[in-house]
């Protein structure tokens, strides 16, 4: 059993934000992979989509908490599956990656993500698999300084929702190939 953990924070004012990149990778998964819809969990403190990938069986999981807060749903999730952190795939936006790329990181630090150093520090370790989804600084995409915390709560713009989404197949395969690997 699996778990892909996809980072962002809930309700309306947040959809479409950069903060929000993981929730849309994992919307992506959900519906490539026909998973099941999300439905949410309490004891879980997300919504989660249930489906197979071969033959093994992967949650898809977007905590109900809001970002800072995402080791609840890391621990809860692990706790109740009886799961070890290799068995965790995070899904998450990065400013240090320019819009369009993405990289796959393992044991590496959260470089400032406070959702990955939520995580890490409730799980008490950052052997993680993490799925890191360009968002760039402001000043890259912008053009202008402003602070990282504004920044990742607004809105994609149209550009950069096309280089995200234009992702998304390639992080498929990175899903499928870390579950093969690590069954």
């Amino acid at each position: 059993m699996k778990i892909i953990i996809a980072l962002g924070n809930p309700g309306k004012e947040y959809e479409n934000t950069r903060h929000n990149a993981g929730f849309l990778a994992g919307d992506f998964l959900q519906t490539t992979f026909t998973f099941e819809p999300f439905q949410e969990n309490k004891k879980m403190f997300s919504l989660i989509s249930e489906g197979k990938i071969g033959n093994e069986k992967v949650f898809i999981a977007k905590p109900t908490t809001f970002m800072n807060e995402s080791g609840k749903t890391a621990l809860a999730l692990m706790q109740f599956y009886k799961l070890s952190p290799q068995d965790i795939l995070l899904l998450h936006d990065e400013l240090d990656i320019a819009p369009g790329a993405y990289k796959v990181a393992t044991s590496s630090r959260a470089a400032g993500h406070n959702g990955v150093q939520d995580i890490f520090d409730t799980l008490g370790t950052q052997d993680i698999t993490r799925i890191r989804l360009g968002i760039g600084h402001p000043t890259e995409v912008l053009g202008v300084c402003i602070p990282h915390h504004d920044y990742v709560l607004q809105k994609f713009s149209k550009e950069e929702s096309e280089k995200l989404t234009s992702l998304f197949p390639q992080v498929q395969k990175e899903v499928e190939q870390w579950i093969l690997n690590t069954t």
